[in-house]
Protein backbone atom coordinates (compact mmCIF):
# COMPACT_ATOMS: atom_id res chain seq x y z
CA UNK A 1 0.00 0.00 0.00
CA UNK A 2 1.28 3.35 -1.10
CA UNK A 3 1.29 6.20 1.62
CA UNK A 4 1.81 9.01 -0.92
CA UNK A 5 -1.81 7.82 -1.79
CA UNK A 6 -3.33 5.47 0.87
CA UNK A 7 -6.72 5.19 -1.36
CA UNK A 8 -7.46 1.50 -2.27
CA UNK A 9 -9.91 1.06 -5.37
CA UNK A 10 -11.80 -1.89 -4.68
CA UNK A 11 -13.24 -3.83 -7.63
CA UNK A 12 -15.67 -5.77 -6.13
CA UNK A 13 -17.94 -7.45 -9.12
CA UNK A 14 -15.13 -6.64 -11.52
CA UNK A 15 -14.65 -9.04 -14.49
CA UNK A 16 -11.86 -10.83 -16.28
CA UNK A 17 -12.73 -8.59 -19.32
CA UNK A 18 -13.07 -5.68 -17.67
CA UNK A 19 -10.44 -5.48 -14.87
CA UNK A 20 -7.89 -3.55 -17.50
CA UNK A 21 -9.96 -0.94 -18.41
CA UNK A 22 -11.05 0.28 -14.97
CA UNK A 23 -7.62 -0.24 -13.53
CA UNK A 24 -6.49 2.33 -16.41
CA UNK A 25 -8.43 5.25 -15.45
CA UNK A 26 -7.74 4.46 -11.55
CA UNK A 27 -4.26 4.76 -12.52
CA UNK A 28 -4.82 8.06 -14.49
CA UNK A 29 -6.72 9.57 -11.97
CA UNK A 30 -3.61 9.03 -9.17
CA UNK A 31 -4.85 5.60 -7.35
CA UNK A 32 -1.67 3.35 -7.00
CA UNK A 33 -3.60 0.65 -5.05
CA UNK A 34 -6.37 -1.68 -6.45
CA UNK A 35 -7.81 -4.38 -4.57
CA UNK A 36 -9.86 -7.36 -6.16
CA UNK A 37 -12.17 -8.70 -3.78
CA UNK A 38 -12.66 -12.45 -3.88
CA UNK A 39 -16.09 -12.86 -4.30
CA UNK A 40 -15.74 -11.32 -7.51
CA UNK A 41 -16.76 -13.30 -10.73
CA UNK A 42 -13.52 -15.49 -11.84
CA UNK A 43 -11.63 -13.55 -9.67
CA UNK A 44 -8.32 -15.89 -9.98
CA UNK A 45 -8.31 -14.68 -14.18
CA UNK A 46 -8.97 -11.02 -13.11
CA UNK A 47 -5.84 -10.86 -10.57
CA UNK A 48 -3.71 -12.57 -12.99
CA UNK A 49 -4.18 -10.35 -15.03
CA UNK A 50 -3.95 -7.31 -13.27
CA UNK A 51 -1.10 -8.22 -11.74
CA UNK A 52 0.90 -9.57 -15.26
CA UNK A 53 -0.17 -5.54 -17.00
CA UNK A 54 0.04 -3.44 -13.59
CA UNK A 55 2.25 -5.34 -10.93
CA UNK A 56 5.34 -3.04 -11.84
CA UNK A 57 3.97 0.13 -11.15
CA UNK A 58 0.62 -0.34 -9.19
CA UNK A 59 -0.10 -2.67 -5.92
CA UNK A 60 -2.25 -5.21 -6.83
CA UNK A 61 -4.25 -6.83 -4.10
CA UNK A 62 -7.25 -9.18 -3.06
CA UNK A 63 -9.91 -8.82 -0.66
CA UNK A 64 -12.49 -10.81 1.02
CA UNK A 65 -9.39 -13.30 2.10
CA UNK A 66 -10.83 -15.62 4.67
CA UNK A 67 -8.90 -18.72 4.08
CA UNK A 68 -5.27 -19.77 4.27
CA UNK A 69 -5.66 -22.19 1.08
CA UNK A 70 -6.88 -18.22 -0.88
CA UNK A 71 -3.39 -16.88 0.90
CA UNK A 72 -1.37 -19.67 -1.05
CA UNK A 73 -3.62 -19.02 -4.53
CA UNK A 74 -2.63 -15.47 -4.02
CA UNK A 75 0.84 -15.73 -3.10
CA UNK A 76 1.43 -17.93 -6.54
CA UNK A 77 0.21 -15.19 -8.59
CA UNK A 78 2.43 -12.67 -6.67
CA UNK A 79 -0.07 -10.44 -5.10
CA UNK A 80 1.45 -7.60 -3.26
CA UNK A 81 -1.08 -7.51 -0.18
CA UNK A 82 -4.55 -9.33 0.91
CA UNK A 83 -7.18 -7.40 2.71
CA UNK A 84 -9.87 -9.57 5.09
CA UNK A 85 -13.05 -9.22 6.23
CA UNK A 86 -12.17 -10.68 9.83
CA UNK A 87 -9.49 -10.96 12.49
CA UNK A 88 -8.47 -14.72 11.27
CA UNK A 89 -4.93 -15.55 12.65
CA UNK A 90 -4.32 -18.46 10.38
CA UNK A 91 -4.90 -16.17 7.48
CA UNK A 92 -2.74 -13.65 8.85
CA UNK A 93 0.49 -15.86 9.60
CA UNK A 94 0.07 -17.54 6.30
CA UNK A 95 -0.13 -14.44 4.32
CA UNK A 96 3.14 -13.11 6.67
CA UNK A 97 5.05 -15.92 6.18
CA UNK A 98 4.40 -15.69 2.42
CA UNK A 99 5.61 -12.12 2.75
CA UNK A 100 2.51 -10.18 1.76
CA UNK A 101 1.65 -7.08 3.51
CA UNK A 102 -1.42 -7.36 5.46
CA UNK A 103 -4.65 -5.39 6.08
CA UNK A 104 -6.50 -7.33 8.67
CA UNK A 105 -10.37 -5.96 8.98
CA UNK A 106 -11.06 -5.99 12.77
CA UNK A 107 -14.38 -4.20 14.67
CA UNK A 108 -13.32 -4.22 18.27
CA UNK A 109 -10.36 -3.43 20.15
CA UNK A 110 -9.70 -7.07 20.92
CA UNK A 111 -9.84 -7.81 17.41
CA UNK A 112 -7.56 -5.33 16.29
CA UNK A 113 -5.08 -7.03 19.32
CA UNK A 114 -5.02 -10.28 17.83
CA UNK A 115 -4.26 -9.24 14.48
CA UNK A 116 -1.40 -6.55 15.99
CA UNK A 117 0.28 -9.74 17.99
CA UNK A 118 0.54 -12.41 14.39
CA UNK A 119 1.85 -9.60 12.72
CA UNK A 120 -0.72 -7.48 10.75
CA UNK A 121 0.30 -5.06 8.70
CA UNK A 122 -2.29 -3.02 8.85
CA UNK A 123 -5.69 -2.74 10.46
CA UNK A 124 -8.85 -2.29 8.41
CA UNK A 125 -11.63 -1.15 10.82
CA UNK A 126 -14.90 -2.06 9.27
CA UNK A 127 -17.61 -1.04 8.71
CA UNK A 128 -16.01 2.20 9.12
CA UNK A 129 -19.25 4.08 7.96
CA UNK A 130 -21.44 2.70 10.49
CA UNK A 131 -19.13 2.98 13.66
CA UNK A 132 -17.83 6.57 12.79
CA UNK A 133 -14.72 8.88 12.86
CA UNK A 134 -15.72 9.10 17.12
CA UNK A 135 -15.31 5.43 17.09
CA UNK A 136 -11.99 5.56 15.57
CA UNK A 137 -10.59 8.25 16.90
CA UNK A 138 -11.67 6.05 20.40
CA UNK A 139 -9.94 3.45 19.07
CA UNK A 140 -6.95 4.87 18.01
CA UNK A 141 -6.43 5.91 21.09
CA UNK A 142 -5.48 2.57 23.07
CA UNK A 143 -3.70 0.79 20.02
CA UNK A 144 0.12 0.79 19.28
CA UNK A 145 0.97 4.31 17.41
CA UNK A 146 2.81 2.58 14.73
CA UNK A 147 -0.02 0.51 13.67
CA UNK A 148 -1.63 1.80 10.31
CA UNK A 149 -5.61 2.15 10.35
CA UNK A 150 -7.74 1.77 6.89
CA UNK A 151 -11.69 2.79 6.66
CA UNK A 152 -13.22 1.03 5.02
CA UNK A 153 -17.01 0.60 4.33
CA UNK A 154 -19.05 3.79 3.57
CA UNK A 155 -16.32 5.93 2.47
CA UNK A 156 -17.41 9.14 -0.01
CA UNK A 157 -15.39 11.88 -1.19
CA UNK A 158 -17.55 14.11 1.52
CA UNK A 159 -17.16 12.27 4.30
CA UNK A 160 -12.91 11.08 3.73
CA UNK A 161 -11.40 13.94 5.45
CA UNK A 162 -13.29 13.09 9.08
CA UNK A 163 -12.02 9.52 9.06
CA UNK A 164 -8.37 10.98 8.20
CA UNK A 165 -8.63 13.72 10.63
CA UNK A 166 -9.97 11.07 13.25
CA UNK A 167 -6.80 8.98 12.80
CA UNK A 168 -6.89 6.78 9.79
CA UNK A 169 -4.03 6.39 7.45
CA UNK A 170 -6.16 5.97 4.41
CA UNK A 171 -9.08 4.48 3.33
CA UNK A 172 -10.57 1.35 1.10
CA UNK A 173 -13.09 2.98 -1.69
CA UNK A 174 -16.09 0.41 -2.48
CA UNK A 175 -19.40 1.20 -3.91
CA UNK A 176 -19.02 4.69 -4.00
CA UNK A 177 -16.25 4.35 -6.24
CA UNK A 178 -16.76 1.37 -8.31
CA UNK A 179 -19.82 -0.83 -8.76
CA UNK A 180 -20.20 -4.27 -10.60
CA UNK A 181 -20.95 -3.18 -13.97
CA UNK A 182 -20.62 0.58 -14.17
CA UNK A 183 -18.85 2.38 -17.22
CA UNK A 184 -15.26 2.87 -17.57
CA UNK A 185 -16.45 6.61 -17.75
CA UNK A 186 -18.31 6.48 -14.42
CA UNK A 187 -15.19 4.85 -12.57
CA UNK A 188 -12.90 7.61 -14.28
CA UNK A 189 -15.71 10.60 -12.54
CA UNK A 190 -15.48 8.74 -8.90
CA UNK A 191 -11.85 8.12 -9.11
CA UNK A 192 -11.62 11.84 -9.72
CA UNK A 193 -13.56 13.19 -7.06
CA UNK A 194 -12.20 10.94 -4.52
CA UNK A 195 -8.58 12.33 -5.60
CA UNK A 196 -9.87 15.83 -5.13
CA UNK A 197 -11.12 15.00 -1.96
CA UNK A 198 -7.33 13.75 -0.79
CA UNK A 199 -5.75 16.57 -2.46
CA UNK A 200 -8.08 18.93 -0.21
CA UNK A 201 -7.06 16.98 2.88
CA UNK A 202 -3.63 16.95 2.05
CA UNK A 203 -3.74 21.02 1.94
CA UNK A 204 -5.35 21.11 5.51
Amino acid sequence: MNIRNPLVAILRGITPDEVLAHIDVLATAGFTTVEIPLNSPDWQTSIAIAVAHYGQTIHIGAGTVTAVSEVNVLSAFKCSFILTPNTDPSVIDAARDAGMTTCIGCHTASEAFVAIHHGASALKIFPAGELGPGYIRALKAVLPTHIPLYAVGGIRPDNLADYLNAGCIGAGLGSDLYRAGQTVNQTARNAQAFIEAWNACKQQ
